[in-house]
């Protein structure tokens, strides 16, 4: 069964988080999704927030930048929400948007190289190994969590292009996907995706996160229209999805065929009712799918 969810934007200022987060929890949603953009809100803070004002709904963050982070920092984070909070914390990792790690004086000479080196020192130190590793930007020195997670937790990473795709089938547990993802895009990233797996001798499971830009309700097509100009998709076919439970159920079907486990529901950034959408996913749109 391929799960629901839907994303808390971060242009709504963090103080609607709860309210969001507590309908997401009572109308039974599957998932509430975070983002760390900058220079809106952050991940881990505010998904420590949703955990704590809620009981059951799972909490993603997609993603965490890397370049901003030390890892020893995302580790002690992430295993903090997984102790607290078991088996509802998703945390994802991944390159940023270069131009925002550029203002910041972040930006790394070879995202991919420092995204590897992350992703394998957050999975060894979540597991409870001491890591010692020189690399060209991840430099620990026999460090290991004093409260690792209690048993196996998965680590996702956000990928577009071929190379990353590879990368998070090697070193990463899943991997997210960018609303700008159709699903034949789906497809050929789960080609990718596998290519890296049977690189690395990778077996299990690799779960794969879809976000699907949603409209609905008064005007619903005419906002999709005008995010997908201003984010320059207006040509990609296939892409994103406006109008009643139906609609919005048929296209989730459609990347869930395609090779989504998860898919989660990205109002556009006009949005004019964050909690309406939250209970449009769970209570219209989730009875239509199996």
């Amino acid at each position: 069964m391929t799960a629901l969810g839907a994303v808390f934007r971060p242009q709504l200022p963090p103080e609607r988080l709860r309210s969001v987060a507590r309908i997401a929890d009572s109308t039974g949603l599957e998932e509430l999704w975070l983002w760390e953009d900058c220079f809106l809100e952050g991940g881990i803070s505010t998904a420590a927030a949703a955990l704590a004002w809620t009981e059951r709904v799972r909490i993603g963050v997609g993603l965490l930048p890397v370049p901003l982070r030390n890892v020893a920092i995302t580790a002690m984070e992430a295993a903090a929400l997984h102790r607290m909070f078991p088996g509802r914390a998703i945390v994802g990792v991944g390159h940023g948007v270069q131009d925002w790690m550029g203002q910041v004086g972040a930006r790394a000479e070879s995202p991919l190289t420092l995204l590897r080196e992350h992703l394998e020192a957050l999975r060894a130190l979540l597991g409870g190994q001491r890591v010692s590793v020189d690399g060209r930007y991840v430099k620990l020195d026999g460090v290991a969590l004093d409260w690792p997670p209690d048993g196996a937790v998965e680590v996702l990473a956000g990928a577009t292009g071929p190379r990353t795709l590879r990368l998070t089938g090697e070193a990463a547990d899943g991997t997210i996907l960018t609303a700008a993802t159709p699903p034949d895009g789906v497809r050929r990233a789960r080609r990718l995706i596998e290519e890296g797996r049977e690189k690395a001798g990778r077996a299990g499971a690799h779960k794969v996160v879809v976000y699907l830009l949603t409209a609905t309700g008064p005007g619903a097509a005419d906002r999709l229209r005008a995010e997908l100009v201003a984010e320059g998709l207006e040509s990609v076919p296939d892409l994103g999805v406006a109008g009643d439970a139906a609609a919005v159920a048929d296209a989730v079907r459609r990347l869930a065929d395609a090779g989504a486990d998860t898919v989660v529901l990205q109002p556009t950034g006009d949005e004019p009712d964050p909690e309406g959408f939250v209970r449009f996913t769970a209570e219209e749109v989730r009875p239509l799918l199996p």
